[in-house]
């Protein structure tokens, strides 16, 4: 049988970059992943091939809305070759992948691939093409998370389908109806609607994005409906039927009325639920919470003293970035350090075109506390960058203390906003004020000057160029 001081269940963004921070730090680790490949949902069928089809489908609709404007005439009509996008998103995701292996090998880190699951809490059983058990002084729990869906709706995969099949469509739908307005619904739902497809999006909730400030979801709904998206909020959704190639959605609008909804495509898109199947928690003394989430300490220490989770299967966000934190933080324990996670800094972004992003503390969040702040915003269509990119709509945000000035909050839409939030990370790490930021020299022209005029603006209401 073989030993390891680290063996880590789940190959996703927490997993393997738990499993090379073990490696580096000393520790004769393995991966246990039971697919084919590496990378999880985030480089398999989540994160990063949703941005090679949103890339593809952004240049499609510049050449076919924008090329002109700027001087460049195409012959004949510009036409979408889904086969060979899909082929696209594929080779990166591929490429993605092998990267994974290659990380694996030069860290000496032994990957086995086939089920995991505990026959106590330091031996896991693996069933792949063959079945061999492993013994593990520690354990990382890093199975993820898979799409959510509602009790009465049945995925057939084919129409009525999840992010998943969404990658990796063989037609552009005609009329593809979002259940859920989040970011995995909105981002799949713009790829679609600028590739030809009518989209309509049926919100719950009286916003998109609703976890994040109301000043983005409001900006974001209008620039998505400038597009042509299609919103139906407060709306529930109580039923998803299939007859042949047509999907009907039977909903429940805010006064009580019955709605109904006809396309040839229903996207699920309501979450994603943390993933233990098969692996046997209870017989580690592993315990699970009523959400199915892998109950963790501050630490992330579950249960069991020599096992520990991360990532979308414990609580909080699930975001790739926050299980690569999380599973760093892990490693560094098990090595003897004390590393720490401020978990108010963990940036959200969308990547819809254009992006939203954010960190710390919303306006609501704020209010509700009864923190005294004070606001300044800058929009983008101000720049000079964003009027030579053509893409004005957006605006920066910066929330500070009103008392002290030091930044609580910054939230952006716009272009590259998913690149500018590291800023704000930074300083709000390092306690900055607005006035820090504002004193900051910021190149000309960038959309990251629409930052510093923010902070301008929350610092003393005097923004330069407006």
């Amino acid at each position: 049988m073989k030993s390891f001081d680290v063996a880590v269940i789940g190959s996703g963004p927490g997993g393997y970059v738990a499993a090379i921070r073990c490696a580096q730090l000393g520790m004769k680790t393995t991966l246990i992943e039971k697919y084919n490949t590496l990378g999880g949902t985030c480089l398999n069928v989540g994160c990063i091939p949703s941005k090679a089809l949103l890339d593809s489908s952004h240049h499609y609709h510049d050449a076919i809305t924008h090329f002109e404007e700027h001087g460049i005439d195409i012959p004949g009509d510009v036409k979408v070759n889904l086969k060979q996008m899909i082929a696209r998103k594929q080779g990166v995701v591929d490429q993605t992948t092998k990267g994974i292996e290659f990380l694996m090998n030069k860290n000496k880190v032994e990957v086995f691939h086939g089920l995991g699951s505990f026959k106590d809490a330091t031996h896991i059983m693996i069933k792949g093409e063959t079945e061999e058990t492993i013994e593990a002084k520690n354990i990382i729990i890093a199975t993820g998370s898979k799409p959510s869906t509602l009790p009465f709706i049945e995925i057939d995969k084919e129409r009525i389908i999840t992010s998943t099949e969404a990658l990796s469509l063989k037609e552009v739908p005609k009329h593809m109806i979002i259940i859920g307005g989040g970011v995995i619904g909105l981002e799949l739902g713009q790829v679609y609607n600028r590739l030809g497809a009518d989209v309509s999006v049926v919100e719950y909730m009286d916003r998109i994005i609703p976890g994040m400030d109301g000043a983005l979801s409001r900006e974001l709904t209008k620039v998505l409906k400038k597009q042509g998206v299609k919103f139906y909020l407060s709306h529930k959704v109580k039923s998803v039927t299939r007859k042949g190639k047509e999907v009907i959605v039977g909903a429940e609008d805010k006064k009580g009325a019955d709605v109904e909804f006809k396309g040839d495509y229903c996207l699920v898109s309501v979450g994603r639920r943390p993933y233990t199947d098969g692996l046997n928690a209870e017989a580690a003394g592993v315990k699970l919470n009523d959400r199915g989430q892998v109950e963790v300490d501050d630490h992330m220490r579950t249960s069991a003293a020599n096992i520990y989770a991360i990532g979308d299967v414990i609580r909080g966000a699930m975001l790739a970035h926050k299980a690569e934190e999380e599973g760093v933080m892990v490693a560094e324990i098990l090595a003897g350090q004390q590393p720490h996670i401020n978990y108010n800094l963990i940036p959200g972004v969308v990547y819809t075109w254009p992006e939203v992003a954010a960190v710390g503390k919303t306006e609501e969040e704020l209010k509700e506390a009864g923190v005294p702040y004070k606001s300044g915003q800058f929009p983008m269509r101000a720049l000079g960058r964003s009027r030579a990119s053509m893409d004005t709509d957006g605006f920066v945000k910066i929330l500070a203390h009103k008392e002290t000035d030091e930044v609580l909050g910054v939230h952006m839409v716009g272009a590259r906003v998913a690149d500018l939030i590291a800023e704000a990370v930074t300083a709000m790490e390092f306690r900055a004020s607005a006035e820090d930021i504002a004193r900051m020299s910021h190149a000309h022209p960038t959309y990251a000057e629409a930052v510093k005029e923010a902070a301008l603006a929350a610092t003393e209401d005097r923004p330069l160029h407006i």
